[in-house]
């Protein structure tokens, strides 16, 4: 194929790839704000990458990004754009529906966000693989999963959002569009708004943790500027760390995949 991306291949081209494969990954990011130095698009950016690399490796196809998701809580930022949940579940659940029609089995669906929009994706995939579609198989994932050098490569650093790692990620494979003169040097005082039970590092150790949530204007006030964590240590080289392993474990996965039986 001369692509990964189904965008970039006829319909025929696709047909010949299901003669010999099912699997396709989905990625998912958003649209939102990553603080004074990062793009809006950095979810999406990173779900891109992560889905690429990977497709690159493992021979399979990637359908076109998703930049639109649940991101309410930063609408008070210029920019963002937000579905609510039950749409993205819709959306999910109509890619799905559209590519199983014609012969796709496996589906892997790869976001960026984070964390954010894993509720709604672990519901949609969960009324595919039970109620809609009970023949195909279906997985996701998301950094917080892929990742398994974040420790080693982090340091002693706090990564939330708009920090180190996801910001020099987007440095790494998208040079030029993270403005390196506004790195912010502060992490946000979470613990100021949330107590004790919210995790300020989320690739951190396990600490016990409620889900508080907060809106838009609430986030504005606790974090002016966007983001949570610093990002002034990012760099193209802990990007290139941070990148190469979760493609490393990504590629793994899906070669495993591709042998399993239902």
């Amino acid at each position: 194929m001369k692509s990964v991306w189904m965008n970039e291949l006829t319909w025929e081209d696709v047909a010949d790839y299901l003669k010999t494969e099912d699997i396709v990954i989905i990625p998912i990011g958003s649209t939102e704000q990553h603080g004074p130095a990062g793009p809006l698009g950095v979810d999406a950016f990173a779900a891109i990458a992560l889905a690429e690399d990977t497709a690159k490796k493992t021979h399979v196809l990637t359908t076109p990004p998703l930049w639109f998701s649940d991101a309410p809580h930063h609408l008070s930022f210029p920019g963002t754009i937000s579905l609510r949940a039950e749409t993205l579940m819709h959306v999910i659940k109509d890619i799905v529906h559209s590519l199983a029609r014609n012969g796709f089995k496996k589906f892997v669906v790869v976001n960026g966000h984070k964390g954010t929009n894993i509720p709604a994706i672990t519901l949609a995939c969960r009324d595919l693989q039970q109620y809609e579609l009970p023949d195909i198989r279906i997985a996701m994932t998301d950094p917080l999963y892929l990742c398994t050098n974040a420790k080693a490569v982090k340091g002693n650093h706090i990564e939330h959002h708009a920090g180190g790692l996801e910001i020099a990620h987007v440095m790494y494979k998208f040079p030029g569009l993270v403005k390196k003169d506004k790195l912010p040097d502060e992490d946000i005082n979470l613990q100021e708004v949330f107590g004790d039970y919210i995790s300020t590092d989320l690739f951190g150790g396990k600490q016990p943790t409620v889900e508080l949530l907060w809106n838009s204007e609430q986030q504005r006030k606790f974090a002016p500027h966007g983001n949570f964590s610093s990002s002034d240590w990012a760099t193209e080289d802990v990007g290139k760390a941070y990148h190469e392993n979760m493609v490393e474990n990504f590629v793994e996965f899906i070669e495993w995949f591709k042998t399993y039986k239902s």
